[in-house]
């Protein structure tokens, strides 16, 4: 296996994987999903929006960010207690990781963040996995936040670098990856995903997949998320990127990182039931079920039940490794 691995880290491969036929790549996919993890368990996480809107950076697809203008509002920061009662229906609903959003650039040194390692510390009581997304951090926060029991760390990489300097300014591509050695180093598991249908190329995906596959060690979870064209941000008229598009980069991602959790993440309000099915086939085995990811609606909780009745499927598991 540790050739394959070496095998996958060129970029004409991932190409090559990628551009198969697509019946061909689910398959392929789908065969080394077996392998690598139980394929009836979807792991199912909660995002909670701990701080939302009011972010001074220029995402061109944030709804959060000051710099446009759109129906989020900059809000409050929830109390511990608030933040604590949401974890707790969320497991109720069956949800085995919570993840806590907040709209900052980065983490700074006052009462909010001694607030969120209080949250992280009373979330991971409850016996789940809690990951973050709190932007950049420092080392002796990560520090912090792991000796709370913090799981996961969410910082995306949005895209390829070259892209991904047309959609941000306000922090460069050099700051995300720092970002991921800092979560890293202080043995925090990473979770980084991109984002579909922003007006980026396929070279541009697999561009992010071989930047990933890079690293000494491959990011525990990859979100992949479909674009929701937000009214005010600068991508509001960007169309609904294809379905298939999706579905293969889905593939092609579970192909190159055979044990990540491959997640399901914003834009599945507009996915049927059979298009799950299909993402599933391919190599997802994670989704969010929360009635809204950040700020924009999700399948709630009751309509994931369902699809998982419907198609055989039972949650992962907190702390789950796969397959052994």
């Amino acid at each position: 296996m540790k050739n394959y691995r070496i095998f996958m880290k060129t970029l004409d491969n991932l190409i090559h994987i990628h551009d198969q036929p697509l019946l061909e790549l689910i398959a392929q996919a789908h065969s080394i999903h077996s392998i690598y993890h139980n394929r009836q368990e979807i792991q199912v996480c909660s995002l909670i929006s701990i701080k939302t809107g009011g972010c001074p950076e220029d995402c061109k697809y944030c709804a959060q960010s000051s710099r446009y203008q759109t129906s989020t509002s900059a809000q409050p920061m929830m109390s511990t207690q608030q933040v604590l009662l949401l974890a707790q229906t969320a497991v109720a609903q069956g949800a085995t990781r919570v993840c806590l959003g907040a709209a900052w650039r980065e983490i700074r040194e006052n009462k909010q963040f001694d607030q969120v390692v209080q949250m992280v510390k009373s979330i991971t009581d409850l016996g789940i996995e809690v990951c973050c997304t709190l932007g950049m951090v420092q080392p002796h926060q990560a520090e912090r936040l792991k000796a709370a029991g913090l799981y996961a760390y969410n910082h995306n990489l949005d895209s390829s670098e070259s892209f991904y300097k047309t959609i941000i300014t306000t922090r460069s591509y050099q700051d995300r990856l720092k970002t991921l050695d800092i979560i890293e180093q202080a043995g925090i598991t990473v979770c980084c995903g991109a984002i579909l249908g922003m007006g980026e190329t396929k070279l541009d995906r697999l561009q992010f997949l071989h930047t990933l596959s890079q690293r000494t060690n491959p990011p525990e979870s990859i979100p992949i998320n479909r674009l929701a064209a937000i009214p005010g941000t600068p991508l509001e008229k960007q169309p609904l990127l294809s379905i298939w598009e999706v579905i293969r980069m889905i593939a092609t991602t579970r192909v190159i990182f055979p044990n990540a959790m491959v997640r399901l993440s914003a834009g599945r309000l507009e996915m049927t039931q059979e298009q799950h099915a299909l993402c599933f086939l391919a190599g997802a085995n994670s989704i969010f079920s929360c009635e809204r990811l950040l700020t924009i609606a999700n399948p709630s909780a009751d309509s994931d039940t369902e699809l998982f009745e419907l198609l055989g499927l039972k949650r992962r598991p907190a702390f789950s490794k796969g397959n052994p």
